[in-house]
């Protein structure tokens, strides 16, 4: 009768956090633009849905999984801003809901791990609401954490076997932070694999790992994507511009320390617990708590130097409650009397830093670069296009008045539809070959003039990528190319000759390069 009690409480507790972690981002990923980044994989899912491939028809550094799981969801749900968010909203319920199990299966109170679940919903997926490559990087490695403490456990072999897949997705979301997890997760099993003369798990990894290789193969050469394309892209001009990252790392007290000061302090018990029993237990680096403490420990040290090295926005301040959450339980080991009371008291912490993000983050879209922007100033932006139905339009750019920018955007939704010819665009606003359901050709996923996302002149591959641009426009018989700002015609004319093109301004965020015939065959 117990146990019945229990498991109906269970499936509530689970229900609710499916729906509270899919909601919350639903409504967040409606709040606010950030173009560059919050359209990242939406006209590249509709494009790959219609048959464009990564690789060949737009250069592309990270996330080609991700643009094909959009593409998916395209398929199901409608080309519209909804399914769109939904791909996040959904990615973020079922980490959610793989925590609160993680959680329960260490041991862990069933209604703490609610509460540290709710907490990991607010802060996952919410802070930019829709699917980008960086959050699809960790949180695809987070599972894969996840499933390497659950394959120590319980030594399944399900889970030895899932385990280099789910870090593949990693991977071909984005590659780091995954190759620091990856890295760190081998150095894991081979200390595993020594102290505890345990080998039968690679039997298992590696027929994952050669299937996962095995069907990417396949699947590469079914949609045309040549090696030497994905080889050049994915990987030799990325380590490219991370060599210069590392080069430039500046080591400050504020950025390194001052700037993950939670995170550090949700760590803190875990680390000091493990030490002790370290020095106390000769046979504690053998017991499975100590690989769970590992794995978690090298998840967070990856994810911090990921975001010190790319000083990007800081999104894995989810780490929080996960770390608590382990602090907690392991918090048994030291037999004290007062543990309930400093399990609350972790709890009371994790809610304060939860608050504090979540205002920062979600509420006032700390990640989406805006700034004392008064969101009772956003447009439907329906008005744009139908498929933007539910969206509250409102950009860093245009915060004090959106509908100049909604305008700006009809009048060249209506311009690029009226226009019959074969089209690039050159854009961060990358939605109109969607909501205009035509075949317009872009280059990249997005255009920030940083030798980041594509080869500038100073880099080594400029010429691999002046080539693909080049080709691109035979290959598809372009006759007109059109920028909208901030896009400079710098992005034209650092690859392609001036006289080429006969340049006409349209208005002032709308400007055409008419083709000549320097591109014909």
């Amino acid at each position: 009768m117990l146990r019945e009690i229990l498991s109906h409480r269970q499936k509530i507790l689970v229900t609710f956090l499916f729906l509270f972690s899919l909601l919350s981002n639903q409504y967040y990923g409606n709040k606010g633009i950030f173009p560059i980044e919050s359209f990242c994989h939406f006209d590249v899912g509709f494009r790959v849905l219609n048959g464009e491939v990564p690789f060949e028809d737009y250069w592309l550094v990270s996330g080609p999984i991700v643009d094909y799981i959009q593409a998916i969801f395209f398929y199901i749900f409608g080309s519209n801003w909804q399914s769109y968010v939904l791909h996040a909203s959904l990615f973020n319920s079922i980490l959610t809901i793989s925590t609160f199990y993680l959680l329960k299966s260490l041991k862990l109170n069933i209604y703490y791990c609610f509460i540290y679940s709710i907490f990991f919903a607010l802060l996952a997926y919410p802070s930019i609401g829709t699917p980008y490559v960086d959050h699809h990087s960790a949180f695809f490695s987070l599972l894969g954490i996840y499933i390497l403490i659950t394959a120590i456990r319980t030594e399944k072999k399900l889970y030895w076997f899932l385990l280099p897949i789910i870090f593949g997705f990693a991977f071909l979301s984005k590659q780091v932070p995954s190759s620091y997890v990856i890295l760190s997760t081998i150095l894991i099993l081979l200390i595993y694999s020594t102290v505890n003369r345990k080998f039968f798990w690679m039997n298992y990894s590696l027929a994952g790992f050669f299937l996962f290789i095995f069907f990417i193969i396949i699947f590469g050469k079914y949609q045309g994507i040549k090696f030497s394309s994905f080889f050049e892209q994915y990987i030799l001009f990325p380590l490219s511009v991370g060599d210069e990252r590392y080069e430039n790392f500046n080591f400050t007290f504020r950025g390194v320390i001052g700037h993950f000061k939670f995170i550090y302090l949700a760590i803190f018990p875990l680390l000091v617990i493990n030490l002790i029993k370290i020095f106390n237990s000769k046979n504690y680096i053998k017991e499975n708590n100590f690989f769970y403490f590992l794995s978690v420990f090298s998840l967070t040290v990856s994810l911090i130097w990921h975001q010190l090295i790319t000083v990007n926005q800081t999104f894995i301040f989810f780490l929080i409650p996960i770390l608590f959450a382990f602090s907690h339980i392991y918090l048994k080991f030291l037999n004290i009397k007062f543990y309930k009371i400093i399990g609350y008291f972790l709890i009371f912490i994790c809610l304060f830093a939860t608050a504090k993000y979540h205002i920062r983050f979600n509420e006032n879209r700390k990640f989406q670069e805006f700034k004392n922007t008064n969101f009772e100033l956003s447009v439907n932006a329906e008005i744009i296009d139908k498929k933007f139905a539910g969206l509250k339009w409102i950009t860093p750019e245009f915060n004090k008045n959106p509908q100049d920018e909604v305008f700006l955007l009809q009048e060249i939704k209506l311009h690029l539809n009226n226009d019959t010819r074969r089209k690039m665009l050159m854009t961060n606003y990358s939605f109109f070959s969607t909501i205009l359901d035509q075949k317009i050709v872009s280059p990249n996923r997005w255009f920030n003039s940083c030798d980041c996302t594509y080869p500038l002149k100073n880099n080594k591959y400029y010429y691999v990528y002046k080539n693909f641009i080049t080709n691109l426009i035979k290959k598809n018989n372009i006759e007109v190319i059109y920028l909208i700002k901030p896009v400079e015609n710098s992005e034209i004319y650092q690859y392609l000759n001036k006289s080429c093109f006969k340049e006409v301004k349209i208005n002032e965020y709308l400007s055409s390069y008419e083709l000549k015939d320097c591109f014909k065959s």
